[in-house]
Parts: C-alpha cells; sequence; structure tokens
C-alpha cells in the first residue's frame, strides 16, 4: 500500500500547488505523511456530512474540490463547524488534501468534466493559461455540440445529466434559440462575461449568476447577439471533476501496482434543499386587472 506522501505527489501532478490563485488555499490540510492509504473518498465540499461518510467508508483520505480553511483560521476547536470536521478527520486517521483552483485551469479540469458529462466536444479553453506552451490548460472551456440543440434542450440536457439540485436550470435568453457552440465554467462564473462575448458561442453554462452581471449582460446580447445564459447548481456544476479526479487516481494506482479502492461521494452538499415556483400571474407583479 503507498504512503499518503506519495499519493499526494502523485495528485500534485495533476493539479500543481503552484497553479492555484494566490488567493486559494489548497494542498494537504490534515494528514500524516507516512501514513498507509488503502482507500480513497472524493467530493465537493469538506462538510461533516462527508466526513462521517469517509469515516463510514474505512477512507483513508479525502479529496475535495473546496477549500476547509479558505480565509484560515485561528482555531480548530470542535465547538467550531470546521473544527469539528478537523477533529473526526484526525481521531479516524483520515487525511484531507484539497485541489480547487489548480483543478479548475487543469488538463484535463473542472470545466472538461463538466463538458464530457454533457457530452459537449471541448475545442479550446475559455482564459487560456498563459504559462501553458500547448494552450490546452486554462479557466473553462469553449465547446461545440455534434449536433444543434435549442436553449431549451440544452437545458434539458443539463438538467438530467447533472447531478438533481432543487435549483434546476435557469435559462436567460430565448428558449428556442440555435445552440451549436457553448462555453462552460464549473463554478461561479459571471467575471467570464468578457471572455464569453469574445468567444462568440451561442450559450454560456455556469453558476452564481448573480442579478446585475447577467441582467447587464442580457441587456448587451440582446443588443448584439442573441447568447443565452445557463445558470446550473454550483455544487452540480463541480461535481463531475470528481468523478474524472477517481478516474485518474484510479489510472494513477493500477500503473503504481497501488491497489486503491477510490470511491465518489454521491451526497448532495448543495446548500438549497427545495424551490417554491412562482405561481402566474396575468399581469406584471401580480397586480390585479
Amino acid at each position: 500500500m503507498p504512503r499518503l506522501s506519495e499519493v499526494i505527489a502523485a495528485l500534485d501532478n495533476l493539479w500543481p500547488a503552484e497553479r492555484a490563485e494566490s488567493w486559494d488555499a489548497v494542498g494537504t490540510v490534515v494528514g500524516d505523511p507516512d501514513q498507509e492509504v488503502t482507500r480513497v473518498l472524493f467530493a465537493v465540499d469538506p462538510v461533516q456530512e462527508i466526513v462521517d461518510e469517509a469515516v463510514k467508508l474505512g477512507a483513508d483520505l479525502l479529496v475535495t474540490h473546496h477549500p476547509l480553511y479558505l480565509r484560515g483560521t485561528t482555531t480548530v476547536a470542535a465547538s467550531t463547524f470546521k473544527g469539528r470536521v478537523v477533529h473526526t478527520l484526525i481521531k479516524n486517521d483520515i487525511a484531507l488534501h484539497v485541489a480547487h483552483t489548480n483543478a479548475d485551469t487543469a488538463d484535463p479540469g473542472v470545466s472538461d468534466a463538466l463538458a464530457g458529462a454533457l457530452d459537449l466536444n471541448v475545442v479550446r479553453p475559455l482564459v487560456p493559461d498563459p504559462a501553458d506552451p500547448e494552450g490546452r490548460r486554462g479557466l473553462g472551456r469553449v465547446c461545440e455540440l455534434t449536433h444543434p440543440l435549442t436553449v431549451r434542450e440544452l437545458a434539458a440536457r443539463a438538467a438530467e445529466r447533472l447531478p438533481a439540485t432543487a435549483q434546476g436550470i435557469r435559462v436567460a435568453g430565448d428558449p428556442e434559440a440555435t445552440v451549436r457552440t457553448v462555453a462552460v465554467s464549473g463554478g461561479s462564473g459571471d467575471s467570464l462575461f468578457d471572455h464569453v462575448r469574445a468567444a462568440g458561442v451561442d450559450a454560456f453554462l455556469t453558476a452564481d449568476l448573480r442579478h446585475h452581471p447577467a441582467s447587464e449582460f442580457s441587456a448587451d446580447r440582446a443588443a448584439h447577439s442573441p447568447l443565452a445564459l445557463l445558470d446550473a447548481a454550483h455544487w452540480a456544476t463541480e461535481w463531475p471533476w470528481c468523478e474524472l479526479g477517481a478516474a485518474q487516481l484510479d489510472e494513477i494506482s493500477d500503473r503504481n501496482g497501488w491497489d486503491l479502492r477510490v470511491h465518489v461521494s454521491k451526497t448532495v452538499t448543495d446548500p438549497w434543499t427545495a424551490q417554491v415556483a412562482s405561481a402566474p400571474t396575468s399581469s406584471a407583479m401580480g397586480a390585479p386587472n
């Protein structure tokens, strides 16, 4: 069985820490480099529910996309939510390793996994990494559909292929417009609108689209090009990366004769648990006729 340090070295080759954003907190959070690793669990969020799942599974290593302490801390007391996570991990000899923005821009990375889940053909990064001479790494992906779909059909495909969440898929734009090219970005993507415009795509699928950026983008879209927005749940757009990362580690394990057992959590950790649709009205804001 490999030691944790060997498995972490392999993960660092996939997602080098130096490629993370300067504000990010990636790498190993908890773990003894000399401990043996036999079972690994991949998940999006390092929350208590996932840690409890790792304990029940008998995992030695938990790999998550989101950091545990993104902004630092002065305490790991078990009386705090994140401190309880740390205590549970240490008491059960479970290491925690984080690959966040270094996995976003990897080749393949988070957006490649999202594109793959939607059966899209990746053409190039949406925001290329200037340090990559091959032009394959970067944030987001510009993709092509094998066969054109309407915006409505693409949204339905996303709702079917991505993990189910209370939010589902929100759409801005003409539902019957034809889509041949799509930009995708796992996680929050409304900071990428300028790059999406420059890419000349028919639609942009991402998460966490805020009111004002989406409203301004939609107004500009109406004036220039009929580009549709598809807004999915943040967790759902990043979960496919867990399957990609698990498959990559499986391949490394086979190559090295490690015989690791690698699992992907299917626990939904999206914070939104229900949605109540607005009642149809006969006039704006439900005002009486």
